[in-house]
């Protein structure tokens, strides 16, 4: 046995399968259904101006190329509200604060209960999530994959709104993840592409990020409510893992076979 499989197996938590289960919760358990600020949500209308999108940077995700949007600029269309906004993190993290009007649609959710599903495929679609687009461009494949052709993630993600005080609502606003955990693990570098994923089950958090090319990968994980005592699973398409956070976060997480 490994040394991180030992700590974990010492730490009385034990391994088990997340199938089904990293969605976060339902995506319909509440947001805003059609993902735009409400009128009087808008203090001020901004005045209309030029956007060069083809300044726009862009990523690869699920075989989707993905346009990321700049954060002033998806600012600009949520306050001409010429754009519908998707949280693509988790449930708790969504109720805690979350882009005002957004709606939630976690990255890991089953497609059939997701709210966005009632959204014209030509609509302007922003998605978002902290890490700042890992979770938001597997969101934003998904739909372009589903027939969607305008869609776009925020580049520098969701806490960047929140830096600049751009609208925000939930039950927490002020929160702010200053600290962040990171992840370090590996798996078979033949998994190259495919996504390990984080997730805190009773809150309903997730976290998600790319397998390299020699197989290993960083969560940085950003909950709140996080101690190192905070058991959480770790996904990855060859096993999967669950630790207190302080355990996961002292060396590189591995096969506990």
């Amino acid at each position: 046995m490994n040394r991180r499989a030992f700590l974990a197996s010492t730490a009385g938590v034990a391994t088990l399968p997340l199938a089904g289960c990293l969605g976060g919760g339902s995506p319909s358990s509440g947001g805003d259904s059609d993902g735009y600020p409400a009128e009087n949500q808008v203090e001020t209308t901004p005045e209309q101006r030029d956007i060069d999108e083809s300044s726009f940077n862009s990523i690869t995700t699920n075989g989707e190329q993905i346009t990321l949007v700049p954060v002033d600029v998806a600012h600009y269309w949520w306050g001409r509200r010429e754009a519908r906004f998707a949280d693509a993190r988790g449930e708790q993290q969504y109720k805690t604060s979350h882009i005002t009007g957004a709606a939630l649609s976690p990255a890991g959710a089953d497609w059939s209960g997701d709210p966005l599903k009632s959204w014209p495929e030509e609509d302007r679609i922003v998605c978002y999530c902290g890490c700042p687009h890992h979770l938001s461009s597997i969101r934003a494949s998904r739909l372009q994959q589903n027939g969607y052709s305008n869609v776009y993630v925020i580049d520098e993600g969701f806490w960047e709104w929140h830096k600049r005080d751009y609208p925000i609502a939930g039950s927490d606003t002020g929160f702010a993840p200053y600290e962040s955990w990171e992840i370090a693990g590996e798996v078979d570098p033949r998994h190259a592409g495919d996504y390990a994923w984080a997730f805190h089950e009773p809150s309903k958090q997730q976290e998600a990020a790319p397998i390299r090319d020699s197989g290993q990968f960083t969560l940085e994980v950003r909950f709140s409510g996080m101690t190192e005592t905070t058991p959480i699973t770790v996904q990855t398409p060859e096993w999967t893992i669950s630790a207190p956070l302080g355990t996961l976060t002292g060396g590189i997480v591995r096969n506990p076979d």
